[in-house]
């Protein structure tokens, strides 16, 4: 059994909850894509836990979390993070980590800082966590990866090479500072005695699982709308947080995937740069805002908020070929009067469009069409079952199952654990 979880659209759509609850019962948590850009935050007890790259199976000792040789890692935050888990009574002995996975080096995070600056208001919006560097090497097939740090001979041959054409960007481009093979080995080479242990083939371990009837897990980072393919291009990440990409950011074959779980949110949000057609810039959108904490994981930058886009949905549902759809965060929206969804984009050209443009770019200027009901003041952070839901309620996410053709099988109705419902 194999259960594919993405978000649906710019991230933070409270994917770390669902896959934690689902980790429950896993047997093995992967991780495919992404790096510590992201963040899922999980509940231990009566602690609020914020993991960056170390996938949500931790948290259950009959788990084994796996970070796949689609994630690119960066050693120190890898370890810190291991460490705060086991501080917390969490032990890492059990996590995997692919040995083909690329590492961010601290030339990476410097070039996407100094690349950021220099694009100025055209800027993408990254965490300049480094991200992007390290996946352009690793698609020009310069990368360094795990298992090269376990060879300091060869981790520094290959460090050498990479600082002749990356000082000179840093030093002749952006004229930032420059590294040294000796610094930059001395920081890093530390890290590989730690990280030894957890090294594996991780696709055969993961193949070896689905042989053995096991439930494996693969838990996205970002969304839909974030993939270097599928998303609003340029303003994406630099890899594929879809559902295929699980395939190739974990060497399982597409043919094994039993089961897609899409996760929206009520409304839309966004961190970083780039076309939001149902972005509110009144009221509303901070009500929504302060109402839903929407104040990024990783960054604490403000979330830009909107209403839901089923054209979006629609395209996600296609796209990632979802068989459920878990809807988060619906009780934010206690106290509006009226609950509005994007159903059709009115273009520039006058054109009315109901599925998700060709062009981008007809994003930029589109008038979103909406649908409207009927809001809700009722308290629902108590409801456990989806007939306990005020009337209104029930209405809007049967409305939004019609519209965004997926059947709803999960909703958020608080932040806890126990305030997540399924729909039969």
């Amino acid at each position: 059994m194999l259960t594919a979880v993405t978000g649906i659209n710019w991230g933070d759509e409270g994917k770390g909850r669902v896959i934690d609850l689902l980790a429950e019962h896993a047997d093995v948590v992967a991780r495919y894509q992404g790096g510590n850009n992201a963040g899922h935050t999980v509940i231990h007890g009566d602690k609020k836990l914020a993991l960056h790259l170390i996938p949500s199976g931790i948290m259950y000792e009959k788990a084994v979390p796996v970070i796949g040789n689609g994630v690119v890692v960066n050693p120190q935050v890898l370890v810190e993070e291991m460490r705060m888990l086991e501080g917390e009574g969490l032990s890492c002995d059990r996590l995997k980590i692919s040995c083909d996975a690329h590492v961010i080096m601290p030339y990476h995070i410097e070039l996407d800082k100094a690349s950021e600056f220099r694009l100025g208001k055209n800027e993408i919006g990254t965490t300049n966590r480094g991200i992007g560097p390290c996946y352009q090497d690793k698609a020009a097939r310069s990368g360094i990866r795990i298992q090269d740090l376990l060879d300091e001979h060869v981790f520094r041959m290959k460090v050498e090479a990479a600082l002749e054409v990356k000082n000179a960007i840093l030093e002749k481009v952006y004229g930032k500072r420059t590294f040294t093979v000796d610094e930059i080995c001395e920081a890093y080479l530390p890290f590989a005695e730690i990280i030894r242990p957890h090294m594996a083939e991780t696709a055969q371990l993961l193949n070896d699982a689905l042989r053995e009837g096991k439930h494996i897990l693969f838990e996205g980072a970002q969304g839909t709308l974030l993939d270097l393919d599928m998303g609003t291009y340029p303003y994406v990440t630099s890899s594929h947080p879809v559902a295929g990409g699980c395939c190739i950011g974990s060497g399982v074959g597409p043919t094994a995937i039993n089961e897609i779980m899409g996760i929206f949110k009520s409304y839309t949000t966004r961190v970083g740069e780039g076309p939001f057609p149902t972005e509110l810039f009144d009221e509303t959108g901070d009500y929504i805002r302060n109402a839903g904490g929407e104040f990024g994981t990783v960054t604490g930058r403000p979330r830009r908020t909107g209403w839901f886009d089923a054209v979006v949905a629609r395209y996600a549902v296609r796209v990632n070929g979802l068989t459920d759809v878990v809807i988060n965060k619906i009780d934010p929206l206690r106290g509006l009067p009226k609950l509005k969804v994007c159903v059709a984009y009115k273009l520039k050209n006058g054109e009315t469009v109901t599925e998700f443009p060709a062009n981008f770019m007809d994003l930029v200027d589109c008038e979103p069409v909406y649908e409207e009901f009927d809001g809700f003041d009722e308290d629902i952070t108590n409801c456990r079952s989806f007939e306990e839901l005020p009337a209104t309620v029930q209405s809007y996410i049967k409305e939004l199952e019609r519209i965004i053709e997926c059947p709803i099988t999960m909703l958020g109705v608080g932040p806890a654990r126990d305030q997540v419902m399924t729909i039969k």
